[in-house]
């Protein structure tokens, strides 16, 4: 089967599923991108036009398209129908725009959202990365049609349901095993806490650093590593958590590669996220196969990563609760199994993943 993969912006997560998979799917997969230099937004809005002309100059009819939640389906769709209308499309939603948490000064462009809900319309399939994901954008598909005083057509969102599936993100999780030695056996000295997330503000690192300074307070003693992906490491709030942290500091930074990465998640005891927006979880799933244990908060689709016997000791729901949970990682005694973490995350492996992919794709035909 061959398989048309349309990707306006090809960086992230986003271009590791999309090549990840082409490196191993068992169909013939052919990628059509366009960079993040131009920025999401401006993705959204012209990319279809673009990747329209793009698709056109290839001169061949795939048996499945598959695109992700950047592209204006729709528009694409309309600029394709002599050549590619017959052609059945899957939209792969990373994230969506009706529910993306936005900052407290930027109001929600419903633009956005709105192209989010037509390429939803008007594909054959709509594949969410978690199921948590998608019960929140079918939810929210609601307030967005209600905000118009006529023909609201609310009962295009069970028509989108219907055709919904979930698909979780293929991780290279293997490599992973590739990792150099640890420089100091993990489970024993202070415990080392991991931040793995970006450092923007849907993932809260104020909130973090003040669970640090609480369990500071109560004599924990601690080692950190942040190895999140920063946008700008000369950021005044940035630099500044380095030089309050600098004492306990095990490793701050970007990992070079995936190696010195590995061996940084292998290091670490807990892996802790603050976020506001995780619609599946890649760092937290990555730290889980390295013997992190989680500490996460009781919302988004952190519950549905972890069995509900884990719960309990494995996600909070405030501060206190997270300082608590923290607190009891640093106590002496044995720590949990490693293997334990490890278990919950390989399945998301690409090994496991890719079949599962070829077989929805296959279906659509």
């Amino acid at each position: 089967m061959r398989i048309l993969w349309i990707d306006p912006f090809h960086g992230g997560s986003h271009a590791a599923v999309a090549a990840g998979y082409a490196a191993r799917a068992a169909h013939q997969v052919r990628l059509l991108t366009l960079s993040q230099a131009g920025g999401w937004r401006w993705r959204m809005r012209g990319g279809a036009v673009t990747l329209a002309r793009m698709a056109r100059a290839l001169g061949e009819r795939p048996d499945l398209i598959v695109v992700t939640d950047m592209l204006d389906l729709a528009t694409f769709r309309a600029l394709t129908a002599d050549c590619l209308g017959s052609v059945p499309v899957a939209v792969y939603f990373h994230e969506n725009q009706l529910t993306y948490p936005l900052p407290p000064t930027r109001q929600r462009d419903l633009g956005l959202a709105w192209i989010n809900y037509t390429s939803a319309l008007v594909a054959e399939a709509v594949i969410f990365n978690s199921d948590f994901h998608r019960r929140d954008f079918l939810g929210a598909l609601g307030d967005l049609l209600s905000r118009y005083h006529d023909h609201r057509e609310l009962e295009t969102i069970e028509a989108i349901a219907a055709k919904s599936h979930v698909l979780p993100p293929g991780i290279d999780l293997s490599a992973l095993d590739a990792a150099p030695a640890d420089p100091a056996p993990p489970g024993e000295g202070p415990l080392h806490i991991l931040w793995n997330s970006r450092w923007e503000y849907d993932k809260q690192p104020g909130a973090f650093f003040a669970a640090l300074e609480a369990l500071e307070e109560r004599g924990a003693d601690f080692r950190l590593i942040v190895a999140g992906e920063h946008i700008d490491p000369r950021a005044p709030a940035f630099a500044a958590a380095r030089e309050r942290w600098r004492q306990r500091i095990a490793h701050w930074g970007y990992a070079p590669s995936r190696s010195a990465y590995a061996a940084l998640l292998r290091r670490a005891d807990v892996v802790v996220s603050t976020a506001l927006q995780e619609y599946f979880g890649i760092a937290v799933v990555e730290a889980l196969y390295c013997g992190c244990a989680p500490v996460l908060p009781r919302r988004l689709n952190y519950p549905d990563l972890l069995p509900a016997s884990l719960h309990p000791t494995c996600l909070y729901t405030d501060h206190n609760a997270l300082v608590d949970l923290l607190l009891t990682h640093c106590r002496p005694g044995p720590r949990p199994e490693r293997a334990t973490w490890r278990a919950i995350a390989a399945p998301y492996d690409w090994r496991y993943q890719a079949p599962r992919y070829d077989q929805l794709f296959a279906s659509l035909i």
